[in-house]
């Protein structure tokens, strides 16, 4: 298995997220959009969060973010080491979870490893993670989904704490 780091992915990723909160596809994010995508990933900034951070990524002056500006607002973070996941110590985490070795972490093997890990999750938190992470609807996370929600815990790209 070859352990090449996620960047590509991430990249991928991102664009996927991007296109997503593009509501009117033009390319570019308004800062209503990058409001919801933030969001969508667990962050809680205030409106002048926002139009800072929007400010900032806005290297044209347009008053909204393209992809290649959000790109570079993030690809800084995306080459520090923590944050590029090595696949193979990524299945090593996920084989912690999903202790039958089926392929999937069901909500009973993630509400175990959370108990274990000391963070015990109630079945509202439970449900909701598996919600969030599960794409496919199938109510359990294969690998790939696990991985997307790691590469996913942005509020590290962005810079910005949830309170």
């Amino acid at each position: 298995m070859s352990s090449k780091p996620l960047q590509v992915d991430q990249l991928k990723q991102l664009r996927d997220v991007f296109a997503r909160f593009d509501m009117d596809s033009d390319g570019s994010l308004t800062v209503l959009e990058l409001a919801a995508l933030l969001r969508s990933l667990g962050l809680k900034p205030t409106g002048d969060q926002i139009h800072a951070l929007l400010s900032t990524m806005d290297s044209n002056g347009n008053g909204s973010v393209e992809f290649d500006e959000l790109v570079k607002a993030i690809l800084p973070d995306l080459k520090n080491e923590e944050v590029i996941v090595n696949q193979e110590k990524l299945l090593e985490v996920f084989k912690c979870f999903d202790r039958d070795g089926n392929g999937y972490i069901s909500a009973a093997e993630l509400a175990r490893a959370m108990a274990r890990m000391g963070q015990p999750l109630t079945y509202r938190e439970l449900t909701q993670m598996i919600k969030d992470a599960d794409e496919d609807g199938d109510g359990v996370i294969s690998f790939s989904e696990f991985a997307n929600v790691m590469a996913k815990s942005a509020s590290d790209f962005f810079g910005l704490a949830s309170p």
